[in-house]
């Protein structure tokens, strides 16, 4: 029987950053429906349903047109929900949510949801047992807020932040070196929208294993779909 695999980004849809990394791992027999939390909405709708306000967990994506846009993590979720259900009326049978931020209560009737931030932290503190894990975030409030996802690591991490979507590559660098001076002993980029140029910038800057999310998620979801 012919599988078809749902993706969702609380961006727009298709994200052309993304999908290769998926097409490297999903068989090419497995259907794709591609959607976005915010697919067909102007910047002034995106602002009024998901705009954030200060000092409340904030979320980064990017929209179709390239520019970045900043979301409120609370308002998110419930629009989230909405469009799991969606694609799974769709006929979905697994479902790939494109964010590694941490939502409470997501769930699907039938189909296999696969979140992020349920699956990389418990697989990363496998992978790294007693060592110090670096985590880059692309906003430093969410060196706090995203924080509570961690709790599985042995040893508390520790974080830097640069932008995937707006920040230069330097930037990124100057990140990684800020970690491996204070002795991490692996990277972890968490976001979605980081990519394969980021992991190799991080890796011979600072010639420390770096863990890509989105790749480690196409990964997890090839070995489903084989």
């Amino acid at each position: 029987m012919t599988k078809s695999l749902g993706t969702l980004t609380i961006g727009q849809a298709p994200r052309p950053d993304i999908t290769p990394i998926l097409d490297a791992h999903v068989p090419a027999h497995v259907k794709r429906v591609h959607r976005g939390l915010l697919d067909g909405l102007s910047r002034a709708e995106i602002d009024a349903r998901y705009g954030h306000e200060p000092g409340e967990p904030v979320l980064v994506t990017r929209l179709n047109d390239g520019s970045v846009v900043k979301l409120s993590a609370r308002r998110v979720r419930d629009g989230v929900q909405a469009k799991l259900s969606a694609l799974e009326a769709a006929g979905c049978d697994i479902i790939l949510l494109l964010c590694t931020g941490k939502f409470d209560g997501l769930q699907c009737e039938r189909a296999w949801l696969l979140e992020p931030d349920l699956i990389i932290p418990p697989a990363t503190a496998g992978l790294i047992g007693n060592r110090r894990l670096g985590i880059v975030v692309p906003l430093a409030s969410q060196m706090t807020s995203e924080s509570s996802k961690w709790g599985a690591l042995a040893c508390p991490p520790i974080f830097a932040a640069a932008n995937p979507y707006t920040d230069t590559p330097e930037a990124l660098v100057r990140a990684g070196a800020s970690l491996r001076e204070r002795r991490a002993d692996a990277l972890l980029l968490d976001c979605i929208g980081f990519a394969e140029q980021h992991r190799r910038a991080l890796a011979e800057s600072t010639e420390l294993p770096v863990i890509l999310s989105n790749a480690l998620m196409a990964k997890v979801v090839g070995e489903l779909l084989s």
